[in-house]
């Protein structure tokens, strides 16, 4: 008599195959596992985690900094001398990495769902290196060179927020499943109170923290005060050359409600709008001085000014991917753009009845006018026509004497100065970067009659934020994305946010709460099979032609009795 094992057959698992083979390169049955994974694995898997982490912050980062992008360009313009999309390469290769580190990560929460052991491939561990590491460069390189933009993250959490957290929730609230399975398939009890403990407590977390989120768009909609006025910085800049006066008449058909602009001083004393220390980038002074062409811009006189093209740049750079969309007669007039004098600006404002604010880079040592630069622009605005009540005066060397000679002028601070010393110096407005006033700095100016307005604001999730705060004005480059903002992006009542969190919460504990009851009734009743059961459920015959199969060979064990 001979003693047969049941003939056990073996569906090709396809989507396991997969998850293991992309994985780990675990192609082939016989080379999964359902051992526990090792300690040098579960390292491994927490420097993923920790990556994807980092890469989620530094994509969030970038996504938000968005506001800034023309700022970031030209940061690394004054220090390369050439002007590039630095963005461009970031986002690329941001994008690509974040994607590659979350197609591993959710590879990884699959192999734990299915109780697969953790064995990530090599090339995967270089590439999780390689990622890790340039993400940490990226973050040490932008807080060196740039480090204030890191504000952004914070600013933005007043308007992303309530909504992070209900995405949070959500995401922690599917991974119930895997932390249900592990502590029912567990074991030891160890590691099931920590696996439970960790997991309650990052949930509970996510139960509690909108006690921590404040936002201004969290009131009551009659306080909503009136749209912050918008004041075209370099005029429209993504629709016509910056600081021209063709980029100022593109503002003014947007309805802004001021013209900003930067302001040097030339050889022969006649400001001019000027952002750079050189010509190089908005001018063709290469092509017609090049032996001068690194020279400072203030050494040239404004003849040699005049004589410079300032929009074939525009064409050929296409800063802000805007040419592609004008007509032939819209870039015949970019192409033939020249330098504007700030008399030529401010005519241009109080022919429109706008408001005028400008900032003043004083000449150098070796200038002319390094000491009556002052005079010569104050003498300029006089001479423009334009009303003194018009003009936002920025300039804080000799006030007093501004004063004396303009009083109607809009005294201006761009620092950010005690209000007491506000008031002493006769200051009524305040111009400051948009992460130098928060939400309290913004009702204490109100409070005080002090007109606060904030720079650069392109970006409408900030000029929404910017507009619940109460901000009077706002300084822009995209005054025509701005222009289409009739109303907060968002805005709900306390008791409207208060309804939304409490039920979010309410929601995910009864599905955590459900999911954990049916993983334990689940796996309480695949206990109670036996491996006989087991073994026979298992040794099912199907046809060849409908399914591959793979059958072991039939064993005989035993002695002939």
């Amino acid at each position: 008599m001979v003693k047969h094992q049941p003939l056990q057959v073996y569906e090709r698992q396809l989507c396991l195959s997969c998850l293991t083979g992309i994985y780990g390169c675990r192609w082939k049955r016989y080379q999964r596992s359902h051992d526990d994974t090792t300690k040098w694995e579960c390292l491994w898997t927490f420097i993923l985690f920790c990556t994807f982490s980092l890469l989620l912050v530094w994509f969030y980062f970038w996504w938000e900094a968005h506001n800034d992008y023309s700022e970031f360009n030209w940061f690394l313009y004054n220090r390369s001398g050439e002007w590039s999309d630095g963005t461009i390469p970031i986002l690329a290769t941001t994008a690509a990495g974040f994607t590659y580190i979350a197609f591993l990560m959710i590879l990884a929460l699959c192999h734990v769902a299915v109780g697969q052991q953790l064995n990530l491939h090599w090339l995967h561990k270089i590439g999780v290196t390689v990622a890790l590491l340039a993400t940490i460069i990226g973050v040490i390189s932008v807080t060196q060179m740039w480090g204030e933009e890191w504000d952004v993250v914070w600013i933005s959490l007043q308007a992303t927020g309530p909504f992070l957290q209900i995405g949070a929730l959500a995401a922690t609230t599917a991974l119930a499943w895997l932390v249900a399975g592990q502590v029912a398939r567990g074991e030891k009890t160890r590691f099931q109170m920590m696996v439970l403990l960790i997991y309650l407590s990052v949930l509970l977390t996510l139960y509690f923290i909108p006690l921590s989120i404040t936002s201004p768009c969290i009131m009551e909609r009659g306080s909503l005060k009136a749209a912050p006025a918008i004041i075209g910085h370099q005029g429209a800049p993504m629709l016509a050359p910056e600081n021209t006066l063709l980029s100022f008449n593109r503002a003014l058909q947007r309805n802004v409600s001021g013209l900003e602009a930067d302001v040097t001083i030339s050889l022969d004393g006649v400001p001019f709008l000027m952002r750079d220390r050189t010509l190089r980038r908005t001018t063709n002074v290469r092509r017609v001085f090049p032996e001068r062409q690194y020279e400072d811009a203030s050494l040239f006189n404004w003849t040699d000014l005049s004589s410079l093209n300032a929009g074939q740049w525009f064409l050929k750079d296409d800063p802000f991917w805007t040419v592609q969309y004008m007509s032939v007669s819209e870039r015949w007039s970019v192409g033939n753009q020249t330098l504007c004098s700030l008399e030529q600006m401010l005519e241009l404002a109080a022919k429109s009845k706008s408001s005028a604010v400008f900032t003043l880079r004083r000449p150098p040592p070796n200038h002319p006018h390094h000491h009556d630069w002052v005079n010569l622009t104050l003498d300029t605005v006089l001479r423009s026509g334009i009303p003194q009540r018009q003009v936002m005066w920025t300039v804080d060397s000799n006030r007093e004497m501004v004063r004396q000679v303009a009083p109607g002028l809009q005294q201006t601070s761009v620092q950010k100065l005690p209000l007491n010393t506000l008031h002493h110096k006769d200051i009524s407005r305040v111009l400051l970067r948009y992460n130098q006033a928060s939400v309290q700095d913004v009702r204490l100016y109100n409070e005080n009659n002090i007109s606060l307005t904030l720079y650069s604001v392109n970006a409408p999730w900030l000029y929404s934020l910017l507009w619940c705060s109460g901000v009077s004005s706002v300084s822009s480059e995209a005054p025509q994305v701005l222009r289409k903002v009739h109303y907060p992006l968002w805005l709900m009542t306390p008791d409207e946010y208060c309804l939304i969190w409490i039920s979010t919460d309410l929601i995910s504990f009864a599905v955590v709460l459900g999911i954990f009851i049916f993983q334990k009734w689940r796996m309480s009743g695949m206990r109670s099979y036996n491996p006989e059961q087991i073994m026979l459920s298992a040794a099912v015959r199907r046809s060849s032609r409908d399914v591959n199969i793979m059958k072991e060979k039939l064993i005989f064990s035993g002695q002939p009795q």
